[in-house]
This record gives C-alpha cells, sequence and structure tokens, in this order.
C-alpha cells in the first residue's frame, strides 16, 4: 500500500510517515487510513490553503497532531478529510459520501470541523474598545466549544491552527502576525482550559514568535549561551536525586522539563526578574507511580536542596481550573542558583500534556475489557466536567472553590448566535428571536415585527441555535403585543425581554392615566376661568412635587374638583380637615352617596377612577389629601401601591345593607375592554348590543394591528349583575377573542 501512496502525484506520505499515522491502530484501522489517504491524495491534489500551505500537507499534519494527542482513529480519519466539503463533486451531499465511506462518526467530526471553519472571519482582530474586544473575544471562545457536540470537533481546531503556525515558521506570509494574535487571544486559552497543555504551550511560543520576534530570540538566544551547562547541571542533579528517589525505595522517572520561551517571558515581565533569576530556565520533572510518592519525593528535593520561601504550590489537593495536579518548588543548587522541580504522577503527567484527550483512549479500552462500566463511568464524568468549563470566566484564581464552583454550574444553559455584521451575542438556551432584539436594544425588541435565520423567515417564537446568524425586520414605531407575554406561546423566554415589554405596557397605561388626569384638571381650570393657572404652583398647593404627579393623581381618582377649587381659590379654610383615623373597628357610618364608612362621621366620597368600583364589588377606602375617602376595589392595582405606601390611611367601606336600592338609583362607570379579530362592522354591532341592553357608552377607544383589534368602552351601569350580561352578549359577537372588565 506504501508503493501505491508513493505512486500517487503530490503525496508527502513515506512508510515513516503512514507508520506514524497508524500508531496503536488494529490492521483494519492501518487500512482504513490508508483508504483515506488514497482518496485526499487524488482529491487535494495541488489544492493550497489561504495560508499558501498544500491541504494534503496540512491535513497529514492535523492528523500526526491527533495521534501526538493519542486520538483515535475516527478523529484521525477526520483530520484527513477535514477540507473535504470543499473537494468532492456536488452530485451528491459530501456528508453522504463521508458517511458511506468511512462512518457516521467521521461524518460528524468532519461537518463540526466544517461548521467551526466557518467562524474564521469573526476570530479576526474586533474593533472597539480593549473590554469591548475582551468581552467579545471570550464569548467568542464560549462559542467555539458550545458550537460543537463532540469536543474531539475542537482539538482538531487547535491541532489546524498549530499546523498553520509550524508552516509559517518555515514560510512567512503577509497574514502571519494576525494568525499569531488570533492564537494567541483564541486558541492557546482554549487549549489551556481543556487542559492540552501540549498544544497550549506550541501555540503560545509560536504565537510570541511572530508577534515579538526580537523579544523571542533574546530570551532564545540567552537560553542557547547556558545549553551546555544547563544540561550539565541537568544531567548531574538527576543522577543525585534518582539515587535518593532508589535508596528511599521509589520507582521514579526524572528528566530535565522542556523549556517555553513564552512563559520564561512571562515571569521576567509579571515579576521583574532578571533572566538569570527565572527558576524554571533549568527544571526537573519527577514521575512516580502513586500520589503519596509525590509528597516522599518532595521531602527528599527539600532535603537535597534548599527550598525558597513561597515558591511551593500544591495543585494535587487544590487542583487548577482544567483539573491541573502537580507539585511545583523552586530550590537553591549548591552554588546558590535557583531551579524548578515538578512532581506528578504518570496519570498526571498524561493529563497535563493532554488534557481531555488523554481521556479518549479509556473509552475505546473500557468497552473491550471487563471494567467497562468503570471505565465509561470515568469517561462520561470527564466529559460531564468539560462540558461545565463552558461557563467559564476571566481567568483569575485557580483555586479550588473556583473550581467547585464550576462544578456546581448548570450545563449547557447557553446559546451563542450572530449578529448580521458577525458580532457574538450570548442567550439563555431556547431564546427566541424576540429575546434576540431585546438583547441588541431595548427600542428594537418593541418594535420587533419578523426575523430572518441564517437568511431564511421564520416565526418569532422560534427557538435559536448556536451558530445561527440572526437579523431583525423591525416597524419604524410601535410597542410589543400582549401575545408575547403569554407563557404558552412562546414568545419570550430571558427574564430581561419580559421584563422590558411589562415595561412598555406600564408605561402605555400611565401615560394613558397621565392623559386622562390631564384632561380632568384642564377642564376644571376651564370651569374657574383660571387657564392661565400655572400648573407646577397648583400642583405644589395640592401637595404633589410636580404636575405630572398631581395628573396622574387626577387620573386614578385620588384628586377631586372640590380639591382643585379650594387651591385656586386660596380657599383652604374651605377643606375639611383630614379625619383621625383608628384602627378598631367603630360603628358605619352613612356617607351621604350609599357607602358606609367605617370610624369616621359625614364626609365625601369619590369613586376611583382607576378601577370604577361598582355594587357589589368588595371596596374600601384611601383617605386623601382634602377630598375625603377616594373609594376603590380591593384588587385595583393602584389602591394596593398606596395603601402599601400609606397603610395608616386605609379605612374599611362597604355598599351598606341597601345594596338593591343603592343599584336602581345610581350608575357607575365602567370600562369593558374587548380583544377581537378585526373586521368591518366589528364596532357596530357591539354598540348595537350596547344599545339593545340600553347602555350608555360615554367613552370608545380603538386600536387596530395586523388584523387584530382591541376596543375600550367606558359605560354607565346599576350594578354587576348587569355588567356580567353585558359581558356575555359581547363575547357572542362574532371575531370577538376576549372580552373583560377594566
Amino acid at each position: 500500500m506504501v508503493s501505491v501512496i508513493h505512486a500517487l502525484p503530490h503525496a508527502d506520505v513515506d512508510a515513516d510517515t503512514l507508520d506514524l499515522l497508524t500508531t496503536g491502530l488494529s490492521a483494519e484501522g492501518r487500512g482504513r487510513i490508508e483508504s483515506v489517504l488514497t482518496l485526499i491524495t487524488s482529491l487535494y491534489g495541488q489544492s493550497e490553503l489561504g495560508t499558501g500551505e498544500s491541504t494534503l500537507k496540512h491535513a497529514i499534519g492535523m492528523a500526526l497532531i491527533a495521534v501526538s494527542l493519542n486520538l483515535d482513529l475516527d478523529t484521525r480519519l477526520a483530520a484527513l478529510l477535514f477540507a473535504v466539503a470543499g473537494h468532492l463533486g456536488k452530485e451528491r451531499p459530501w456528508r453522504e459520501q463521508v458517511s458511506m465511506q468511512f462512518g457516521e462518526t467521521v461524518a460528524r467530526l468532519v461537518d463540526g470541523l466544517e461548521r467551526l471553519n466557518g467562524l474564521r472571519l469573526l476570530t479576526r482582530p474586533q474593533a472597539g474598545t480593549p473590554s469591548e474586544v475582551k468581552a467579545q473575544t471570550e464569548t467568542l471562545r464560549k462559542m467555539l466549544l458550545a458550537m460543537v457536540e463532540d469536543i474531539r470537533v475542537v482539538l482538531l481546531r487547535l491541532a489546524s491552527r498549530t499546523q498553520s503556525l509550524r508552516y509559517y515558521t518555515e514560510h512567512p506570509g503577509s497574514r502571519r502576525e494576525d494568525i499569531a494574535h488570533e492564537s494567541m487571544e483564541i486558541y492557546a486559552p482554549l487549549a489551556n482550559r481543556l487542559g492540552v497543555w501540549q498544544l497550549k504551550w506550541e501555540l503560545e511560543d509560536l504565537s510570541f514568535r511572530f508577534i515579538e520576534p526580537e523579544t523571542y530570540k533574546r530570551i532564545a538566544r540567552m537560553l542557547d549561551e547556558k545549553r551546555v551547562e544547563r544540561e550539565q547541571f541537568i544531567a548531574s542533579a538527576i543522577v543525585r536525586l534518582k539515587a535518593e528517589l532508589d535508596s528511599a525505595g521509589i520507582d521514579a522517572e526524572v528528566y530535565g522539563r522542556p523549556k517555553h520561551i513564552y512563559s520564561i517571558r512571562n515571569k521576567m515581565h509579571g515579576k521583574d526578574l532578571d533572566f538569570a533569576e527565572v527558576y524554571d530556565v533549568r527544571a526537573l520533572r519527577i514521575l512516580v507511580a502513586e500520589v503519596k510518592d509525590c509528597y516522599t519525593a518532595l521531602g527528599l528535593v527539600h532535603h537535597l536542596w534548599q527550598p525558597i520561601r513561597g515558591e511551593f504550590d500544591d495543585y494535587i489537593s487544590h487542583p487548577k481550573g482544567n483539573d491541573y495536579r502537580s507539585l511545583h518548588t523552586a530550590v537553591l543548587d549548591d552554588d546558590g542558583r535557583p531551579f524548578e522541580v515538578q512532581i506528578r504522577t504518570h496519570e498526571m503527567h498524561r493529563h497535563a500534556e493532554l488534557g481531555i484527550a488523554a481521556h479518549w483512549r479509556y473509552k475505546e479500552a473500557g468497552s473491550q475489557s471487563k471494567s467497562a462500566s468503570r471505565a465509561d463511568s470515568a469517561y462520561d464524568d470527564k466529559i460531564a466536567w468539560l462540558r461545565q468549563l463552558l461557563s467559564w470566566r476571566d481567568e483569575i484564581t485557580d483555586s479550588a472553590e473556583w473550581v467547585q464552583q464550576y462544578k456546581r454550574a448548570a450545563l449547557d444553559d447557553t446559546i451563542y448566535v450572530l449578529t448580521p455584521q458577525g458580532r457574538v451575542i450570548d442567550l439563555a438556551r431556547g431564546a427566541t428571536p424576540i429575546d434576540f432584539a431585546y438583547r441588541l436594544h431595548t427600542d428594537l425588541g418593541h418594535r420587533c415585527r419578523g426575523a430572518r435565520v441564517d437568511g431564511q423567515m421564520v416565526p418569532l417564537n422560534t427557538p435559536l441555535a448556536n451558530g445561527q446568524r440572526v437579523e431583525i425586520i423591525s416597524a419604524k414605531q410601535g410597542g410589543p403585543s400582549r401575545d408575547w407575554l403569554n407563557p404558552a406561546q412562546g414568545y419570550l423566554v430571558t427574564n430581561r425581554a419580559r421584563q422590558k415589554a411589562k415595561q412598555w405596557f406600564t408605561a402605555q397605561e400611565e401615560a394613558e392615566t397621565l392623559a386622562q388626569g390631564r384632561i380632568f384638571v384642564t377642564r376644571e381650570l376651564q370651569r374657574e376661568g383660571q387657564t392661565q393657572a400655572n400648573i407646577d404652583e397648583l400642583a405644589q398647593k395640592l401637595g404633589f412635587k410636580s404636575g405630572d404627579e398631581m395628573y396622574l393623581a387626577g387620573g386614578r381618582g385620588e384628586l377631586g374638583m372640590r380639591q382643585i377649587q379650594v387651591a385656586l381659590r386660596g380657599e383652604s379654610e374651605v377643606a375639611p380637615a383630614e379625619p383621625e383615623i383608628h384602627t378598631r373597628r367603630s360603628k358605619a357610618v352613612d356617607t351621604g352617596g350609599g357607602i358606609l364608612v367605617v370610624g369616621v362621621g359625614k364626609i365625601l366620597t369619590q369613586l376611583g377612577r382607576c378601577c370604577k368600583p361598582v355594587p357589589p364589588d368588595a371596596i374600601s377606602g384611601f383617605v386623601t389629601r382634602g377630598k375625603g375617602v377616594s373609594i376603590h376595589r380591593v384588587e385595583c392595582k393602584h389602591f394596593k401601591s398606596m395603601s402599601a405606601s400609606a397603610p395608616e390611611r386605609v379605612i374599611e367601606a362597604t355598599w351598606g345593607n341597601a345594596v338593591e336600592k343603592v343599584q336602581q338609583d345610581g350608575l357607575y362607570a365602567v370600562d369593558m375592554i374587548v380583544d377581537a379579530h378585526d373586521r368591518q362592522g366589528l364596532l357596530r354591532d357591539i354598540s348595537e348590543v350596547l344599545s339593545r341592553e340600553k347602555i350608555n357608552v360615554t367613552a370608545v377607544k380603538t386600536l387596530s394591528r395586523t388584523g387584530s383589534a382591541r376596543m375600550s368602552f367606558t359605560v354607565e351601569l346599576h350594578g354587576v349583575p348587569q355588567l356580567q350580561r353585558m359581558l356575555m352578549l359581547v363575547r357572542e359577537v362574532p371575531g370577538v377573542v376576549r372580552v373583560w372588565r377594566g
């Protein structure tokens, strides 16, 4: 098979490379790798990526990195097929072809990688303030993880970026620095969060090499100048330490730790150190079998060399946020020069280098052994832990408390969608286009009338999914629909959007109350012939802070004609004093208006305009400023608000014993609200019903929008029985959806 591959043009796969690609695989697995190599060699041909690198060489490089991460056969196949979507013919969908030839798992991995590749434009440097760029970058990192169902897709994306940086070391390009910045801001933190330090260090070192070439060369030169001396020290230290470990009965592997230039730069910069003072320029690593051996080895290290105060970290008892575990200590050699020692078990080392990638092979091994259930359980726990990392915040601490906080976090509760301009927006899972609109801007949410998702029109209650591009269609003016607040219809999912819609309706109701109050006050000013009166001064005389507050009180029925007259005429002596209110029950006294008020003598009463009580509604009174008692229905929201702020002014009230006489003699204003499908003649039909019942209509307001109509009638009735009959008859009018008392 190797000779066949060599016979194909443009193939850069020799026998050694093929052996590496098939490391640890069965004969069947090796055959599948050879089949894919045969396909992609002819498929990719001489094509190149945007970086200028050969597509075939990039695919092989990705697959070799997947091998170094101990990833499974399907992942290696997906790495080789990463660009297949753009090269297969269009007579049949590429995903179907891949699935048929190499399996559904491989097709799913390639599809996920293709979707992530589609986000490449989003990862370019963003414009905006540093805080905005940082926030958008953080959201994008989360989105890259959230968009995939299989974390191997993210590992393949990291492998692809690492391969691109390796290519740039030999082939400088115009975009090399931009790619390096992007790698440092997006991909290296991703590798760190997944615990794949093997890729993290390489991504950081290569990116640093392109971003700050002079600093990189200076540190590399200093490392090279001390190389011989450092190697001699490491060799002697290993012999000395190994002898101590052997005498203590500890089977250990000791070697010099690789030097990461970007890490050295950070320590020099962050701690303001000279190169000679950086501890891990010279470093040892000890690998042992068990955790107890780690602490024994630590004691031996501190016995051989003097520990440096404050330079010991126990990441075994207190793991880092990515579950990194190890003992770190810094000591002084016999000449007083510092160096670092890391101590960990072989399992800890495997996780430190490969992170979550180290656990994929356990899944396969477990399914083929007696310990399958235990291996599967450990694997699933690790994946569950990983999925919790989707909600990480800025890396401000690696404390155990921080780790536990994320282990308690809710899973999969966030999605990430795009604006037409490519900005990433995070929303609660299940959020709709209206939630998205409110997330962008409150006014856009109010005016939202339609939405396109990935270019297609969708209903406004459609749940959004990760990676979708959403465009909002809005009206020039208008507000939300009350249907949006109905949970059963699923228009609003996020609390923010629901609260904004409720606030809009509250503001509309307040504006309507304000308008009614302004009409009331203006009418009284006209009666008194004082239309030029100063509104603010009048409001202050009546005890209000502003004219709008006075208008609201007038609209709610808390302000009466007599109060305005007294204030305008300066007849303060006419205004009755506020009665003393007793909390104890006392005999109810007839106020002269058919209403009995408990605890006071003769006093003026008025029916609240906000709720318009009608016998035999349950009522209560509220003592107003200079206008006696305002009567409200007990469920009136304005009354509840007033009683909460001034409970001492609430007073009991009833309709008295002669309710029937009250209903016969008096007429009461009542609001009726009708929701209906808009049609010609609707208002006429409702008016005919009211006319037949001899009900007087004093005010009508209608609002029609997109085939729906809302009508508000103010009518005069004798009481609740007549009200109930009216509601029943209006409900039977064709087209009426709902009718209720306002």
